[in-house]
């Protein structure tokens, strides 16, 4: 369970930083994970971004603090991480439908996000009935030829991931005759960040070539170096993939007793895959060390 320790380490580094300018990157380091890596393992442990996690948890510490002490309404609001008085009484408003000063003045407490505590026994609940066990094994170094977009995951506010991916594989797939070389039958996605601290990731359509030629129009090389790597069936329409990157990254990891090795994540997709059938079978692979 040491994912789990870990992301309680960067569940505290908020709590002790919630009147200070958070920056994901410094909660990610905290745990002694890669941003994107905390991210995603936090997303799928909680079912929220960790960005909105921070906003609720300043929303909470200011309710407490309009209920409990005298400081200035402009304090709390600044503290919360509002630049003005008028921005958080706003957003106050909208959420409680109660100015800041009205909330006080009544001395009613409502029911907030409270800190997250990380237990085994949480796992277990939102994860009842799930039995995955991958097949782990060793992925030969792979050259691709690939289309690429930039997009926001699940674990981020600014998911973008419905709009990015579908697009990409439509001008891909009708291209495939043109890749010189390309190993017929099995094509892939890529994944992962663009950089250690941003949670923008990048994606690569792809398919494998035995041997290197010109590039056609409009796509790139990529080298997927030899890796383990545990891969995981996802039987369905590839739209309720998240549910089985969540089970990966909350449940498996955490009791597995092996890392996610900072490697590309691959979505391998054959013959069997079929983009809107309840038969479908593609894989999502994580590298492992």
């Amino acid at each position: 369970m040491h994912y789990l320790k870990q992301v309680q380490h960067g569940i505290d580094y908020v709590e002790a930083h919630l009147d200070t300018d958070i920056a994901l990157s410094d909660v990610a380091k905290a745990a002694g994970l890669s941003q994107w890596h905390f991210q995603r393992v936090f997303r799928a442990l909680t079912n929220e971004t960790l960005k909105t996690y921070i906003r609720s948890r300043r929303f909470a510490k200011a309710l407490d603090q309009l209920l409990s002490t005298k400081l200035p309404i402009l304090d709390i609001a600044m503290a919360a991480g509002f630049e003005t008085q008028e921005s958080f009484t706003r957003a106050f408003k909208s959420c409680f439908n109660l100015t800041p000063g009205q909330y006080r003045a009544f001395g009613s407490r409502s029911q907030f996000v409270k800190k997250v505590e990380l237990e085994a026994d949480y796992l277990r609940h939102i994860h009842r009935n799930v039995s995955l066990v991958p097949e782990v094994y060793e992925q030969r170094a792979m050259q691709l030829v690939a289309v690429r977009t930039l997009f926001y995951g699940i674990d981020s506010d600014k998911n973008n991931l419905a709009k990015k991916l579908p697009p990409l594989w439509a001008s891909f797939l009708p291209r495939l005759g043109e890749v010189p070389h390309a190993v017929p039958g099995v094509c892939y996605g890529v994944v992962s960040p663009v950089r250690a601290s941003s949670d923008q990731l990048q994606y690569f359509a792809a398919i494998e070539v035995s041997q290197k030629a010109a590039l056609p129009d409009g796509m790139l090389a990529l080298e997927v170096p030899g890796a383990r790597y545990a891969k995981f069936n996802h039987q369905g329409p590839v739209n309720g993939i998240d549910n089985t990157v969540n089970y990966i990254y909350s449940s498996w990891l955490l009791s597995s007793g092996v890392s996610h090795s900072g490697g590309v994540d691959l979505e391998v997709y054959d013959s069997r895959y079929h983009p809107t059938s309840e038969a479908s079978l593609m894989h999502y692979a994580v590298p492992i060390e």
